[in-house]
């Protein structure tokens, strides 16, 4: 890989973190380490985060590197990003195997119900304020 393209991928993992960091998560770029890579993002609640900008497009090796890369690191989830060409930050793609998705939801309905239970009144607030959030 040339020189060119670690820092266009290094600018978009920080683009990624700032992104992600001002819409109140806390997200680092990881200094990788060794052959047991584990993603480019960290903080991104229950996940590892693999940070993609090329020209090239190849979903199944991204959603490997990241499910690799999530059991490497630890967290249940691994996502790939996926920049946007010509696209801001945002209107880039997040890509994740379908039974990574299953997986996900899942817990998301399980935690939902566990929540609603514990404290209706407090599910019912974030419930709404997502819902306004579109």
């Amino acid at each position: 890989m040339s020189n060119a393209n670690k820092a266009k991928g290094t600018r978009y993992e920080s683009e990624l973190r700032d992104y992600l960091n001002d819409l109140g998560f806390t997200v680092r770029r990881v200094v990788q380490m060794g052959n047991k890579d584990q993603g480019d993002l960290h903080g991104y609640p229950l996940h590892i985060i693999e940070a993609k900008n090329v020209k090239s497009i190849d979903l199944p090796s991204f959603v490997r590197q990241a499910d690799r890369e999530a059991i490497n690191a630890g967290e249940p989830f691994g996502v790939a990003f996926v920049k946007k060409a010509r696209g801001a930050t945002g209107d880039g793609y997040a890509v994740r195997s379908i039974a990574t998705d299953v997986r996900l939801v899942a817990r998301l309905r399980d935690m939902e119900e566990a929540l609603k239970d514990a404290d209706f009144d407090r599910w019912y607030d974030i419930d709404e304020e997502h819902r306004e959030a579109s």
